[in-house]
């Protein structure tokens, strides 16, 4: 398997640090606001990489953060004039309810950041004692970039924009700020209630800093505290390789000395206009705007044709956002969809007790799954795993068409369509669950059979559209009509 390491800036054959064991971290969101799409772009993204690498067989542990501190939940919540666990946890809630919708797996350990402090404090302590840290006039405590060599290596920054004993204290900032980062900030009169006091040792006096956390500090600590020293796999969006994932480089292996990620993963964006989908920006859409402006489709479906669309293109490039392009991955998923149910229809519906399955059959079968897999230890190349499937999909609607399947090769389709889905989760087998049509319903069916063999065109397709308005669809094949639930 080859994953792209933002670190190297290449392909790289991966090797876990422990055999068949993988540590996974990947930054949760800040919790101040409802999560935009490009948010969720990322997450799944995420759950793709951990998903392909259950299904390659490796024991997964995950861990992510929610940034329930830092300058925008503290500001908005004053704003709001609400204290900052109230008005953070309804945004957690929001969040998780979100990534539930697009069957995003939830992380094995989703940590609020607050709960993190003495690890905060055991880390800077650790930072203070090494020289990697100082006390700065304003109170606050900065890490020392100049004394860690490797601080351009992710980012890939030309040192000479670092700005020697220069500080920052904002969470956020720009490439061009490359200068000493707040590890512990300062309370202001701005911070409302929002402190803690902790006690460090400097210059071998004991110190109460009357404290929040700087929002860099608060990956390292949560890293340090559910997984130790090292992970194997970093992941997150391109906008935070500087300064946030070189941050946490630099605190993290200053206090263990060791290599603290091998691998570091990250998505491209979602664009708007040409612009960066951002709150900042204020040309971002969440999940509830999407589901105002598609409320008539099947809510299945929308959910499904928005993680299609997140992953129907390799995970490093932005994409574009519209709504047009959204409907035609509804149209796509509606297409999965019906091959799923020719599928099942088959196999319900057959007679014959026929249970080979042919040679050259079986040697498609194992071509399919070994090109899907190949596709998936190929940096997650998902937009070619979907090809593997689309092959699939046209050969079984051909197939069936033509009468040339066994009812074993036939389940044997299905059966892989549920194998794919365990890294896409596109298909929702749900649908298969039959639903008891109406008396009323079949009678209309039945009426509109009659006034096909009469050539009463006009009457069948008054009918058919009678029961489009009853939200039941006509399925025709050769030999026979049924009726579907829309």
């Amino acid at each position: 398997m080859e994953l792209y390491n933002t670190k190297t800036r290449k392909l790289e054959k991966f090797k876990p640090i422990a055999d068949r064991e993988l540590k996974i971290y990947y930054c949760g969101p800040t919790v101040y606001n409802y999560a935009h799409i490009w948010n969720l772009r990322t997450f799944v993204f995420e759950d793709i990489v951990v998903k392909t690498m259950k299904f390659i067989g490796y024991n997964i542990k995950t861990t992510m953060n929610l940034t329930d501190v830092d300058d925008k939940t503290i500001r908005d919540s004053i704003s709001a004039w609400i204290d900052l666990k109230t008005f953070t946890e309804k945004y957690t809630k929001s969040f998780l309810e979100d990534i539930a919708k697009l069957w995003i797996e939830k992380a094995d350990n989703v940590v609020a950041v607050t709960t993190l402090i003495p690890e905060m404090v055991r880390m800077i302590q650790t930072m203070l004692n090494r020289k990697n840290a100082y006390l700065w006039d304003d109170w606050s405590i900065y890490f020392w970039v100049k004394t860690f060599r490797k601080y351009w290596k992710l980012a890939n920054l030309d040192m000479k924009w670092l700005k020697e004993w220069a500080r920052v204290d904002n969470d956020e900032y720009d490439k061009d700020s490359a200068s000493d980062f707040v590890l512990w900030k300062a309370w202001k009169e701005s911070d409302w209630e929002n402190f803690w006091n902790e006690t460090f040792t400097i210059d071998w006096k004991e110190v109460i800093l009357k404290w929040r956390p700087g929002w860099h500090i608060e990956c390292s600590a949560c890293n340090m505290k559910y997984f130790g020293p090292q992970i194997d796999i970093h992941m997150w969006g391109v906008d935070l390789i500087f300064p946030h994932h070189q941050n946490e480089i630099a605190q993290t292996e200053s206090c263990t000395r060791k290599e603290f990620a091998r691998y570091w993963l990250h998505s491209g964006h979602l664009m708007v206009d040409g612009k960066k989908m951002s709150k900042s920006e204020g040309n971002f859409y969440t999940l509830s705007d999407i589901e105002e402006k598609f409320k008539d489709t099947n809510k299945s479906v929308l959910y499904r044709a928005i993680r299609l669309w997140f992953i129907n293109a390799k995970y490093s490039s932005s994409i574009d956002f519209s709504f047009d392009k959204l409907e035609a991955n509804i149209n796509a998923i509606n297409s999965i969809d019906e091959t799923l149910k020719l599928v099942n229809r088959e196999i319900k519906s057959w007679e014959k007790k026929v249970v080979w399955i042919s040679r050259d059959f079986r040697n498609y079968m194992q071509e399919v799954m070994q090109e899907y897999v190949l596709q998936l230890e190929d940096d997650f190349n998902i937009p070619e795993a979907m090809a593997v499937y689309h092959d699939l999909a046209k050969f079984t609607n051909t197939w069936i068409r033509d009468w040339d399947l066994s009812l074993e090769e036939i389940i044997s389709i299905k059966d892989m369509f549920e194998t794919m889905n365990q890294v896409l989760w596109i298909f929702d087998f749900k649908i298969l669950n039959e639903e008891k049509i109406s008396d009323i319903i079949l009678e209309k069916l039945a009426e509109r059979d009659n006034a096909k063999k009469n050539k009463d065109f006009d009457l069948a397709d008054k009918i058919r559209d009678e029961l489009i308005n009853e939200w039941y669809k006509i399925v025709d094949s050769r030999e026979w009509s049924r009726v579907e639930k829309i």
